[in-house]
């Protein structure tokens, strides 16, 4: 059985992650300090996969933590890196947090790769490289500029020292998979995004109000130049997400790889602003949300999707849920959660 490390692999697209790599036949060896996540999500990846993953409770910023962990693994054949902060505005508010932790725990993983042998590497970067890009869709060629926010500065950052690593290292190979917006949750409502605190991203904030756990939605902006005012993205199904790591890692180990760093799109291709995401949302829960327009966000973006021509065609993915079919996913795991039926 194939095994695998996973950083960051109880969080929120980790343990979703975990899930599909378990479910493919692989042994999964879990890193997690459990800054922003949860230990019972590993009873709710056991409970959809029959299989528990191996897990250290240790921060990737540790080296000596991490060089224990790979001498122990090290016929790991591929490295999934999620671990990292990712909230823009606090990066905006607290920027050495953000530079310290993102980029030192892909230099530690990277050192301890290169002692250990471990070949392959599958790096969760994201759309923020892109800044508020001049033409859209974006594509794998589009400039990759300076990005809004800290946060995606450390993406950008990251990508460098991969490129630079692999130029001097003639064994590792990479594939970036540049996320643009996940949501949902997993189908049997196990696990889920669970926000400790008050939720950065869209769609938790709509469903814990929807819920009676926040008072109203803040709707940041409706005066973008968008056909409602309001911002729009391009939002992925999280488990659809999930699958292209899975996809990229059998890539990398059957060496169909074309370079020794390739970037993919990974996103539906098509963008939905926030409140075609509210009218979504009130669709399938039958419910009017209490929400109010504020004033802009720093850090946010007007607009940005995908083109994901090059994720379809080469590496054979592509997202299947509808958007309907992942805002309901994501209601019915906030209602299991509240114990509400």
């Amino acid at each position: 059985m194939e095994k695998v490390i996973i950083t960051g692999g109880t969080g929120y697209i980790g343990s979703h992650t975990v899930v599909e790599f378990l479910n493919a036949g692989f042994e999964t060896i879990i890193i997690d300090n459990l800054v922003n996540s949860k230990i019972e999500v590993l009873s709710g990846i056991e409970k959809i996969c029959k299989r528990k993953p191996v897990f250290y409770q240790e921060d990737i910023t540790d080296i000596s933590a991490i060089q224990k962990i790979f001498e122990e693994h090290k016929d790991a054949v591929a490295v999934i890196h999620f671990a990292a902060y990712k909230s823009v505005g606090e990066s905006v508010e607290n920027p050495l947090k953000y530079y310290h932790n993102n980029i030192q725990g892909l230099v530690n993983l990277l050192r301890k790769m290169q002692n250990t042998g471990v070949k392959n590497l599958v790096f969760s970067s994201s759309c923020t490289v892109y800044g508020q890009p001049e033409k859209l869709p974006v594509t794998e060629k589009s400039p990759v500029i300076k990005p809004e926010s800290p946060y995606g500065n450390t993406k950008k950052i990251n990508e460098e020292i991969i490129e630079d690593t692999i130029k001097t290292n003639s064994e590792i190979n990479c594939i970036s998979l540049r996320y643009f917006n996940p949501i949902g949750a997993h189908p049997s409502a196990e696990i889920g995004e669970f926000p400790l605190g008050v939720p950065d991203n869209l769609l938790p904030y709509i469903t814990q109000t929807a819920i009676g756990l926040r008072e109203k939605l803040s709707v940041f902006g409706n005066d973008y130049n968008t056909p409602d005012g309001t911002a729009i993205r391009d939002y992925i199904n999280v488990v659809d997400l999930a699958k292209a790591h899975v996809i990229a890692v059998n890539r990398l180990l059957e060496k169909k790889n074309k370079d020794r760093l390739e970037v993919f799109n990974i996103g539906t291709g098509e963008g939905v602003s926030v409140m075609e995401v509210i009218r979504s949302f009130e669709k399938v829960s039958n419910q009017k949300l209490n929400y109010k327009i504020t004033g802009r966000r720093p850090g946010d973006i007007e607009k940005v999707w995908a083109d994901t021509t090059k994720a379809n065609k080469i590496l054979g993915w592509k997202a299947e849920k509808t958007l309907d079919e992942t805002i309901l996913s994501a209601w019915e795991w906030e209602k299991k959660i509240r114990n509400k039926s």
